[in-house]
């Protein structure tokens, strides 16, 4: 007689078979029915794909909390003014600025608009005080201040101690929490069972149907996963219903660039400006664009240096790339933006700093209608409930058209 320790996970007596592994290790096939999904159509939804490939994490719960960092702004810019005026090496500059809790007490600062003697320095001062947005900046030399217009850039630099200091001020970039909703994605496969016994089949074998109904689930996650608004939903209040719609990453990203009607080869010298800097990032990154931003593209001189016509497969999707010396931009049409309205627009990502949760990994259930006495039909419900979150949503950009 077999005999089976659930607790331990080993079997005695009895040969291992995968309805075995599914109740000892249910995780141990997911991988593998993973490395199956992605190979169908990847390129169709990029985004599903390149989360697949790169893994995701597992959630105890429907909500999913996490933390958010963006890197501490580099620059303010004045909000105010200022008149010419004389100002001595130790004197006090009273400024007021456009952001709050940028600038903090022993940082120094530089002043690019103000320069000295023949070698056209930058004024460098020190930050004695910030209360709110209003700064005392000491300066560091001699200088005759211009007249200075409201958007004159401060630039923060290295902070400055006194021999006896021991203390700085508390670093303020800390991470925000935040949320987003997995939300349940299904799709349901039936068949009659005379159809069943026409077919040989061992396990769960991607069938045409299944693998039409697979590539329409995917395409549907890919929307939900890009567009989707994070809410929770009261759909019937008679039995108090819910469903948790997951937030799409378009909201969530924290840059945008915007073009005129079609885009130059300045504009997309601009472009990888705007994506490769001002935040956390790597080198590489991927842009998901609708029918008409892959058409101004390609109208583009493709014999230029910044534009590279060859293709690399990366994630198991095939993209062409455009280099230049900010990074590499992976480009795919993506379908997504053309059936949601938006062939004009794209989607820059960052594939180190997007993360998926699942709380139920992608699964595949068989039920027997015939069994229950409903109909005469067998069944497979694919069932994966998963959000996905940016952790960094400086080194994500959405790319739009000008109305």
């Amino acid at each position: 007689m077999s005999e089976t320790n659930t607790t331990s996970g080993t079997l005695n007596g009895a040969p291992l078979t995968t309805n075995v592994t599914e109740q000892l290790s249910p995780s141990l096939l997911r991988s593998a029915i993973d490395d199956r999904i992605v190979r169908i159509r990847p390129a169709s939804t990029p985004l599903d794909q390149i989360s697949r490939m790169c893994g995701a994490r597992h959630c105890g719960s429907m909500k999913v909390d996490y933390y958010t960092v963006d890197c501490k702004p580099g620059s303010v810019k004045l909000s105010t003014g200022v008149t010419p005026q004389s100002v001595t090496a130790g004197s006090v500059i009273t400024l007021k600025i456009d952001k709050a809790g940028v600038l903090s007490p022993s940082e120094t600062v530089m002043i690019p608009a103000v320069t000295i003697g023949t070698a056209k320095s930058p004024l460098i001062c020190y930050v004695k005080s910030v209360n709110g947005k209003t700064v005392e900046l000491v300066s560091s030399e001699d200088v005759q201040l211009p007249a200075l217009s409201p958007g004159t850039g401060i630039v923060r630099m290295g902070r400055a101690a006194g021999e006896l200091d021991v203390q700085t001020p508390q670093f303020s970039a800390l991470p925000k929490k935040d949320y987003n909703y997995c939300q349940i994605f299904k799709a349901q496969i039936e068949e009659s069972i005379y159809q069943r016994l026409s077919d040989k089949e061992v396990g769960w074998s991607f069938t045409d149907q299944e693998e039409v109904a697979v590539v329409d689930m995917r395409l549907g996650m890919e929307k939900s996963f890009l567009f989707g608004n994070r809410t929770r939903l009261i759909v019937d209040e008679s039995d108090g219903k819910e469903v948790y719609l997951t937030g799409g990453i378009w909201r969530q990203a924290a840059k945008e660039w915007e073009y005129d009607g079609s885009i130059t080869q300045d504009g997309v010298i601009e472009l990888m400006k705007k994506a490769f800097t001002g935040g956390a990032g790597s080198r590489r990154k991927v842009l998901m664009a609708g029918s008409d931003l892959i058409e101004s593209l390609n109208k583009l001189d493709a014999g230029r240096v910044l534009l590279s016509t060859d293709k690399e497969t990366v994630w198991g999707v095939d993209f062409n790339r455009i280099v230049s010396k900010f990074g590499t931009l992976y480009v795919i049409h993506s379908e997504v933006f053309d059936l949601c309205g938006r062939p004009e627009c794209g989607m820059i990502i960052d594939p180190e700093y997007i993360t998926k949760y699942s709380h139920v990994p992608f699964q595949a259930d068989r039920i027997s209608f015939r069994k229950q006495g409903v109909r005469n039909t067998e069944a497979v419900v694919l069932t994966e409930s998963s959000c996905l979150v940016l952790r960094y949503p400086d080194a994500h950009m959405r790319v739009v058209r000008k109305v």
